[in-house]
């Protein structure tokens, strides 16, 4: 069990507070498309602010690669963040992001300010985890308080270094929901635990598929990975996506969940079009038979049945990676019954992050799940059971 110390475990009152948050947000000519990051780091926030703490705010926005870019300035973040928490955000304009505003800010707050520090990623330290810049942040607080956890795989200042520099340092609400669901959820679930896994490519879920199979009851997988299993099993899979080199490995996860007792559910049928578009000719073949020519696009009406009779009586369900070529209407199908399976059950749902985040939302199914992830790679890093940097750096309990 990862045992972490939060926000609850300290009081701030009076100190200076600097909270890592993730303001990665889309950006239209200086406009936020997309604020569900900034509404989802309020109540860390509010809690500081309550409790009387000074609050700087850092954040890194897009990538800048270490030099001051106008337009990934972090300054509408702190204009929608005034709106949002009904009281002003300074913003220190300081394209070295330490810098004399940033200190001038920091001397004159009272308790319960607010500033917000210039993107990280403005200084080309930031992401080398440089002493200097680690050092320099640290100097403006008393106490660190990491809530980003899409930047929690990576080794940064804003995020690891700082924490060597100040004494207390500690995780956001938005952190400890991840550390809850991701790390522990998965290590120690309700059973039966069902793990759904899709996405392009087998490559890129390796360690995942190896660390599931020594923890679920079932494992199902969809998407385009699955035509590399059915190749490996013989089939006829036309000229779907599918890794090669990969063939060898397939077989033996096979092999591998036969011994352990998992069950582990490939598409019977598949639904296939002969061009990758949503215009293309359509039809539904069962597994290992698609023509020549023709490509697997989703996983067909059969697969869904299957695949959602599956989470029915599951009490643990973690689904990362869509069933299909979800951006076209036409092969949404198969994500969809899937979300839908997972709206309709009991089991604690937790989505990884990335493309099944944004598809369940998209689809509507959003509030139905009980932990959607808010990062795509550290939520496939935890699901492999690595040890997070951005999480090992806080303090235990």
């Amino acid at each position: 069990m990862l045992n972490k110390k939060s926000v609850d475990d300290i009081n701030v009152k009076g100190k200076r507070v600097l909270v890592r948050c993730d303001f990665n947000v889309p950006l239209i000519d200086g406009k936020i498309t997309d604020e569900n990051r900034l509404v989802a780091a309020l109540p860390t926030i509010k809690k500081l602010i309550a409790d009387g703490g000074k609050v700087i705010l850092c954040s890194h926005l897009g990538k800048p690669k270490g030099e001051p870019k106008p337009e990934l300035s972090l300054a509408p973040v702190a204009k929608r963040l005034s709106e949002l928490l009904d009281q002003e955000v300074k913003f220190a304009a300081d394209p070295e992001v330490v810098g004399a505003n940033a200190k001038a800010a920091v001397e004159e707050m009272e308790d319960g300010d607010v500033i917000l520090l210039e993107n990280t990623r403005y200084r080309a330290e930031e992401t080398k985890n440089g002493e200097e810049f680690s050092k320099e942040l640290a100097s403006l607080c008393d106490v660190f308080v990491n809530d980003a956890f899409g930047t929690a795989h990576r080794a940064h200042c804003s995020n690891v270094g700082v924490t060597k520099y100040v004494d207390t340092a500690v995780v956001g609400y938005l952190m400890q929901k991840e550390i809850d669901f991701l790390g522990n959820a998965v290590n120690n679930p309700e059973r039966p635990f069902v793990a759904i896994l899709g996405g392009a490519k087998v490559s890129s879920k390796i360690s995942v598929i190896e660390n599931l199979l020594d923890k679920v009851d079932t494992l199902i997988i969809g998407g385009g990975m699955a035509y590399t299993f059915s190749k490996a099993t013989g089939g006829k899979i036309g000229i779907s996506l599918c890794e090669d080199d990969y063939l060898e490995y397939a077989a033996n996860m096979l092999e591998k969940a036969k011994e352990k007792g998992v069950k582990l559910l490939l598409p019977v049928d598949h639904v296939i079009g002969d061009a990758f578009s949503n215009d293309a000719n359509i039809q539904v073949v069962a597994s290992g038979e698609i023509p020549d020519g023709w490509e697997g696009l989703d996983i067909g009406p059969k697969t869904a049945e299957l695949f959602a009779d599956a989470v029915k009586d599951a009490k643990t369900v973690v689904w990362n990676g869509p069933m299909g070529c979800f951006e076209m209407p036409n092969f949404a199908h198969g994500t969809e019954a899937v979300a839908k399976a997972l709206a309709d059950t009991d089991a604690v749902t937790i989505i990884g992050g990335g493309d099944s985040a944004a598809a369940v939302n998209q689809l509507g199914y959003g509030d139905k799940m009980t932990h959607i992830s808010t990062g795509g790679g550290a939520s496939l890093e935890f699901l492999e059971g690595k040890e997070l940097p951005g999480v090992a750096a806080a303090n235990d309990k």
